[in-house]
């Protein structure tokens, strides 16, 4: 089960897929192993997924290359966010801080996003 105060590490498509229909709105991060900046973002985004609720997963495309094309990941860390399993907003730019991730799922999804 998917605990909702830190990201979810999935390993391929089908696992990414499950979690995209477990939830009406979800926050994707693709990375790669080695990429700091990718892994300076997991603590970043287990804080907005506790500040918002918004369920958050990490996916390294390079473990199901067929992940890189379907969603065309060009650089990592690359932020993909979800509403009902359909892209609604990336940010592919680098280390993203907690403001600026929360500012976007309150601008994109305000509904998703918990009073907290």
């Amino acid at each position: 089960m998917d605990d909702p105060i830190k990201p979810t590490h999935l390993e391929t498509g089908n696992e990414l897929d499950a979690f995209l229909e477990r939830h009406d709105v979800a926050l994707v991060e693709f990375y790669t192993s080695g990429c700091t900046m990718c892994q300076a973002m997991e603590p970043v985004l287990g804080n907005v997924a506790r500040a918002t609720g918004v369920p958050v997963a990490l996916v390294n495309p390079g473990d199901d290359i067929g992940l890189v094309e379907r969603f065309e990941i060009r650089s990592v860390p690359t932020l993909i966010l979800f509403s009902d399993g359909e892209e609604i907003d990336r940010r592919a730019e680098g280390f993203v801080g907690a403001d600026d991730v929360v500012a976007m799922l309150e601008a994109d999804v305000p509904e998703a996003v918990d009073a907290a």
